[in-house]
């Protein structure tokens, strides 16, 4: 495959980049200050960031290897304190530690997300940061050991909520690097803990078998009362609530969501608000308008997910001889595929669509998550042509539209995300259709460096209609930033030049 709109000299500046921000998105004991301080909370200046020690940590311990890391200026500056065993008696949010280096995703994102890893995983491997890398997956069991699951992100305010389930994936790539054994069965028992956060109740819905996002949090986020504010200073929250007031909706019983005769938001909705940022797709009208309703779908990308999840435990096992237990996880795999087949799996759209539970009908919304069968091989090779029949549904002139709707939302169009275009791009390959998956490809990475000779930065999220980085005029819920750094779309970057059979 040939990039001819790109030169060499383009890449290897972008790929220099990279390499070099590896280390400055990097935080481990000596930044802890650094991560500590969090710019989506208010915070009194002459007060300490508090950071927060698992109650299963040797908390002396690990104050006298902080105390040894950092000087005692920043010492004073940072507060020490016991995870409470309950979440609803934390009173003064904080960071979560973590005893390894990891990297952040960048800009306001300055702690460890949990979806954004597996696509920075991929990064750390092609650029041999293979210590990065290990600890980097380290520290996302260590939360699924010390804080019950892996987070939305390692603050005290997302110890309610998880995100989309990669780990497996990211446990099996690094193996294939170190090839450490020893390691990786290590890992067997909290990848089981983490599989059954997502199969049983309330993420399991019992009636079709599939999973469910569900954030257990109540209220509104803080992180974004804060720090979503507009000019105006209304919050994300005040937007909504003006959203309803102007507009007539028809997707969802409005009622459920938002007290018109007293101007509230309902508790379903901030349920559902929060359980929104669990997928990862913050925020789209995906389920509906703010996707208030997500409670009530099963997702294409969270069961297609735990398949892959189900197929990885399969292998793992194979690796150990466990012959038994692999053929148990190969076929609860089966079953889901059946499952997503019969609920998702939209014949007449030739689409991938997310299954209402309640209504039993699929939500004709079109979105790249219609992929993620095609990444994971779920999809049968008729169903896979269907797809691609689709494909001009989503392909922009820089890769691939999130959705096929224009909402002000940042995870709709006219916005793209490298993940999804990668998803897309890696699942064109898998059925064959490389013309495709190498055409998207091109069309990201020559957006991509383009806007780099422009802003010499990379960032989150990129106007795929109008090939453009500045998206902030068009974003009008949420925060409407765009972010540089950026982790994912670092890792895209190198897999797409790996994927085009450029040295990387």
């Amino acid at each position: 495959m040939t990039t001819p709109s790109l030169t060499t000299t383009q890449i290897n500046a972008v790929q220099s980049h990279i390499k070099k921000t590896w280390k400055t998105l990097t935080r481990s004991h000596e930044h802890l200050l650094q991560s500590a301080k969090d710019t989506k909370l208010d915070h009194k200046s002459e007060t300490p960031w508090i950071v927060y020690i698992s109650p299963l940590e040797d908390c002396p311990n690990v104050q006298s290897v902080l105390e040894r890391s950092l000087s005692r200026q920043d010492m004073q500056r940072i507060e020490i304190r016991t995870l409470p065993s309950e979440v609803e008696a934390i009173k003064e949010h904080g960071l979560l530690y973590l005893p390894g280096p990891y990297v952040v995703p960048g800009g306001r994102f300055n702690e460890m997300y949990g979806w954004d890893s597996y696509f920075i995983l991929l990064g750390l491997l092609h650029d041999g940061e293979l210590e990065l890398a290990q600890s980097q997956v380290d520290q996302l069991l260590y939360q699924v050991q010390h804080y019950g699951t892996i987070l939305n992100s390692n603050r005290t305010y997302m110890l309610s909520r998880s995100q989309p389930p990669v780990l497996s994936m990211m446990v099996l790539a690094l193996f294939q690097h170190t090839q450490d054994e020893e390691w990786l069965k290590s890992t067997v028992p909290l990848l089981e803990r983490f599989y059954y956060y997502w199969v049983v109740p309330p993420h399991l819905n019992a009636a079709t078998g599939l999973s469910r996002f569900y954030a257990f949090g109540e209220g509104p986020a803080p992180e974004v009362l804060f720090s979503e504010r507009d000019e105006e200073g209304k919050s994300h929250y005040d937007r909504v609530k003006e959203y309803y007031q102007t507009f007539e909706v028809e997707d969802y019983d409005v009622s459920l969501y938002y007290d018109h005769e007293n101007d509230e938001l309902t508790s379903l909705f901030y349920k559902g608000d929060r359980t929104m940022r669990e997928s990862g797709f913050d925020i789209t009208n995906r389920f509906g308008p703010f996707s208030a309703d997500i409670l009530h779908y099963a997702p294409v990308c969270l069961n297609s997910l735990l398949y892959q999840m189900e197929q990885d435990l399969a292998q793992i096992n194979e690796i150990f001889g466990n012959e038994e237990l692999v053929q148990q996880w190969r076929e609860r795999a089966e079953i889901r595929r059946d499952r997503i087949d019969q609920c998702l799996w939209d014949e007449e759209q030739g689409l991938y669509l997310d299954y209402h539970f309640q209504s039993g009908e699929r939500r004709r919304y079109e979105f790249a998550t219609t992929f993620y069968p095609l990444w994971l091989g779920i999809a049968s090779p008729s169903q896979a042509k269907r797809l691609v029949e689709n494909l001009s549904l989503f392909e922009a002139p820089g890769g691939i539209f999130t959705s096929t709707r224009v909402t002000g939302n940042q995870w709709d169009a006219p916005f793209g995300w490298a993940p999804l275009t990668l998803i897309a791009v890696l699942g064109l390959h898998r059925y064959g259709y490389h013309t495709e998956g190498d055409r998207i490809a091109n069309k990201f990475l020559a957006m991509v460096v383009k806007e780099f000779g422009r802003h010499n930065t990379l960032v989150e999220k990129y106007d795929v209609e109008r090939c453009s980085a500045n998206v902030s005029n068009e974003i009008c819920f949420g925060y409407s930033s765009n972010e540089v750094g950026f982790g994912w779309t670092n890792g895209v970057i190198l897999e797409l030049l790996a994927a085009s059979g450029r040295k990387v």
